[in-house]
């Protein structure tokens, strides 16, 4: 076994994790009624349109995020790691450089997502607009900070990630609660939001060349690293693309289909009810560099890793979810308001039911790709695309925004299910690797 995971208590990253994860939760309960409140149904519904947008944009490091996490730590399992600076200096190159491509698309073509397809009300799409721009200059940093954080994963220091993560994450929604009193503007919004994610790259980059300095050592672009990194990007690409679509087109669905408002009244349960996969988020952080470090050395070792967390993660996410199911109304109504509670609460609750299913996909899909073969998970979101638009958009017209929870359900029940085969696959060695 490495000496890396020698030392590695598994328990001590799972629990980093969750704090890295559960502390912007809580800020979220704390902060979205009340920029609801003073921001109105409309405006706040294009803020969480222009959160997506971001996040669908972050696909232009064309998974060298995960690749690079991938690569390192299949290095360190393989005792290779005199070659770490070179895979550092080569994917953080080619991430900044995508990144920048990212931000030029971002901003030529928000005119015409404002304009046209995202249905903004007429009086808020010049600061709408302006925020577009802004959030493309956040593109970059966003792709470096992955880059950054991936490293990280990758020498097993969930300590560091997560004493950072946990109070950037929750400016991202305190901070826009701080620019209240002065403006209501989304442009004011979003500049608050770049200058965390700013500080967030920053310091996750100092603590990377503290914890292991070689990194910031000059080291030659290597070509072998470029295509290594590149063939496993470029499946995650795919992913990265197909993903967020499938995760908001049912937004979009709605936003062109029926109202901003009704962006609201969807996106505001799923925001938080989501936010019980951060229970297998926190499994699959901890997990993939294990995975990637020891399929090939000890692979009765992670089968057993493999089965024994599903089991673990059933235990967390199970109670979980029926207690969000039972008081979905009830919380709602109490969080925000009971006219609020009454459109959306069944939302809430469909969503409760899809989490449980697709967290067990969430750990089969991080040992396919660990194993080397994400064209396999890229080839299933494709699928899946295909697949999801046509029925999400009939539900969607025949049922709201319970239709477009429903459609999501039936979308992640799916994915799990042909996740499940492909990880066991894995694990019998039946598949071919990539690399």
């Amino acid at each position: 076994m490495a000496p890396i995971l020698a030392n590695f208590n598994f328990r001590s990253g799972f629990l980093w994790t969750a704090l890295g994860t559960g502390l912007p939760l809580i800020a979220a309960v704390i902060a979205i009624p009340q920029l609801i409140a003073e921001m109105g149904m409309a405006r706040f519904g294009v803020l969480s349109l222009a959160w997506i947008v971001v996040g669908y944009f972050s696909f232009f490091d064309f998974g060298l995020g995960r690749a690079i996490t991938q690569l390192m730590a299949s290095r360190i399992g393989d005792g290779q790691v005199a070659q770490l600076p070179a895979v550092v200096r080569t994917g953080m190159l080619m991430m900044g450089a995508l990144g920048l491509l990212g931000a030029a698309l971002m901003g030529s073509i928000s005119p015409w997502l404002v304009g046209g397809p995202l249905a903004i009300p007429a009086e808020l799409r010049d600061e709408t607009l302006i925020a577009f721009f802004l959030l493309s200059v956040s593109i970059p940093i966003v792709i470096v900070t992955a880059a950054l954080r991936g490293i990280l994963e990758a020498l097993m220091r969930f300590d560091v990630i997560n004493i950072i993560r946990a109070p950037m994450g929750a400016l991202t929604y305190f901070g826009p609660l701080a620019v209240l009193p002065f403006s209501h503007q989304l442009p004011q919004m979003v500049g608050v939001l770049i200058a965390v994610r700013l500080v967030s790259m920053l310091a996750y980059l100092i603590a990377a060349l503290r914890l292991y300095p070689e990194l910031g050592h000059k080291a030659p672009v290597d070509r072998q690293i470029v295509r290594q990194l590149f063939r496993f990007g470029g499946w995650m690409t795919v992913s990265n693309m197909a993903a967020p679509l499938l995760l908001y087109a049912g937004r979009f669905a709605l936003a062109v289909g029926v109202s901003a408002e009704a962006v609201s009244y969807f996106s505001t349960p799923y925001d938080v009810v989501i936010n019980l996969l951060l229970v297998p988020g926190v499994f699959v952080s901890v997990l993939f560099p294990i995975f990637s470090q020891q399929l090939t050395t000890s692979p009765a070792y992670v089968r057993k890793l493999y089965r024994r967390s599903l089991w673990q993660m059933t235990a967390i996410v199970l109670p979980a979810c029926v207690v969000t199911w039972l008081l979905a109304h009830w919380a709602l109504a109490w969080w925000i308001s009971p006219d609020f509670a009454e459109q959306s609460y069944r939302v809430a609750q469909w969503i409760a039911i899809g989490i449980f299913i697709n967290s067990f996909g969430h750990v089969s899909q991080s040992l396919v790709q660990a194993y080397g073969r994400p064209d396999l998970t890229a080839k299933l979101h494709v699928a899946e695309l295909l697949i999801y638009l046509p029925y999400m958009w009939w539900l969607i017209q025949h049922h709201g925004i319970e239709g477009a929870a429903i459609s999501w359900v039936i979308r992640v029940t799916i994915s799990t299910a042909v996740l499940s085969v492909m990880a066991n696959r894995c694990l019998a060695g039946r598949f071919r690797k990539l690399s």
